[in-house]
This record gives C-alpha cells, sequence and structure tokens, in this order.
C-alpha cells in the first residue's frame, strides 16, 4: 500500500527525500508540504502549538503522531507520552529518532489497560473524524481512552472564508454535506496516496458536538487566521 508521508518521512532521515510532499484536495488547488516542516524542533512550532504542548500533563497520547516531533518535545521535557500512527513508516521513523513509546495501530481501534490524562490532536488532528456525521463517534472513543478530568488538546480551523465571495457573501450548499469536509490525498516521488476524508470544523460547531459527547469546552487558543487549538475536558 502507497504510503507517501511515511516515505517522504523516511527519506529525510536518510537525507535522501524531495523538498516537498504534495496534497491534492477535492475542492481548492494543489498545496505542497516542505518535508523539512515535519522535523520542526519546538522553537520553530506557532505559538499556539507550543501553548498546546505546555498544557499536556500526566500520560499523554499523540495521535497521528506522523513523524514524532510533538512526541519527542514532550519527551525532553520528562513527559510520558504514547505515539500512535497509522503508518508502519511513519512508526520505524519514530522508533530511529528515539520515540520510547511508539504504537502502530488505527486510532478507532485502539484501546489500552490505562487510560490517558491528555489526548493530543495537534496538525488538525480533529480531522481524523473525516465527517460531521462521524465526529460523534470519534469524541466518544477519545472519552473511552480519557481518565475522568482528562483533557483533549486539538487542533482545527473554520475554513467558511474558503467560500467567500468579494461582496462578502458565502457561496455554499445549503443542501449538501458540511463546509468543511474535504477529500485529500497526497503524493511523493512515484507513490499516490488513496483518497481519504477530512474534516475542518468552526469551535462553536465543534463545542456543541463536544458537549453531546460528555466533553466541556475547558480553553480555546486561536491562531492567526481561522485555526485554533480547543481543550476538552472529560466530565
Amino acid at each position: 500500500m502507497a504510503d507517501p508521508l511515511g516515505t517522504a518521512i523516511s527519506d529525510y532521515l536518510s537525507n535522501t527525500h524531495r523538498p516537498f510532499i504534495e496534497v491534492e484536495s477535492n475542492l481548492f488547488e494543489n498545496e505542497e508540504i516542505p518535508v523539512e516542516y515535519l522535523f520542526r524542533s519546538f522553537e520553530w512550532m506557532p505559538a499556539k502549538e507550543q501553548r498546546a504542548l505546555s498544557l499536556a500533563r500526566g500520560r499523554i497520547l499523540d495521535v497521528g503522531a506522523g513523524s514524532g516531533i510533538h512526541t519527542l518535545a514532550l519527551q525532553q521535557l520528562n513527559k510520558d507520552v504514547v505515539a500512535l500512527d497509522l503508518s508502519e513508516k511513519c512508526c520505524e521513523a519514530m522508533k530511529k529518532q528515539g520515540v520510547i513509546q511508539v504504537v502502530h495501530q488505527d486510532f478507532f481501534t485502539y484501546t489500552d489497560t490505562e487510560k490517558f490524562d491528555t489526548i493530543l490532536l495537534l496538525m488538525n488532528g480533529f480531522g481524523i473524524a473525516g465527517t460531521l456525521d462521524h465526529l460523534d463517534h470519534f469524541l466518544k472513543h477519545c472519552k473511552l481512552l480519557l481518565k475522568p478530568g482528562g483533557m483533549i488538546i486539538g487542533e482545527s480551523a473554520d475554513i467558511l472564508y474558503m467560500f467567500e465571495e468579494e461582496d462578502g457573501s458565502v457561496n455554499i450548499d445549503l443542501n449538501g454535506s458540511y463546509y468543511g469536509e474535504m477529500q485529500y490525498r497526497m503524493s511523493y516521488k512515484d507513490q499516490t496516496g488513496n483518497w481519504f476524508p477530512w474534516l475542518y470544523i468552526s469551535s462553536d460547531l465543534l463545542s456543541d458536538y463536544a458537549e453531546k459527547a460528555g466533553l466541556q469546552v475547558a480553553d480555546l487558543i486561536e491562531g492567526t487566521d481561522s485555526d485554533y487549538i480547543i481543550c476538552l475536558k472529560n466530565i
């Protein structure tokens, strides 16, 4: 199975990488992700990302850990953190860099004998839910992995601005799917991955879904654009 992201991360560690991963979506023009960005240090992370890591406490689960940058930053602070990723190549790359606890598994089937104080969902990690219809299931699975009083610290963005016209009106299909639902696929070198669903959601709507799942908004950290990090407490 093609794994463009995992291959790019592995290549970076062996100094054989190409500069960019190409990202296609069903709605917008192609974008490029610099492979080097996936290995940024704590000092080069956005302020809201640094703040999110500083809030992580206790036993931590880093979901979709990728290259392991957040896990490694937390390890340097002597935090107890488990890195979870679906990509075998990402998991191998994290081990090579010294990540202590690496789990190669799908988040939706992952369980543990010990629950977590913090679940990290950085780099638009709420997108893993895929669609708005699946968000409730996603949040409930997070809650199952959390201790009472535990916290989800995750990132998303409200992309409504992408549908704005010059006159300020918004061009969306009110009878269609939620405007934040997108399809993506990645390409790197000769590998092209499968299309996958990804969700961007406004903080207000996410707060409503969280409340229904038994989670309470404890903090909201706004970024420079429409992006944000939200902290949801297990009540």
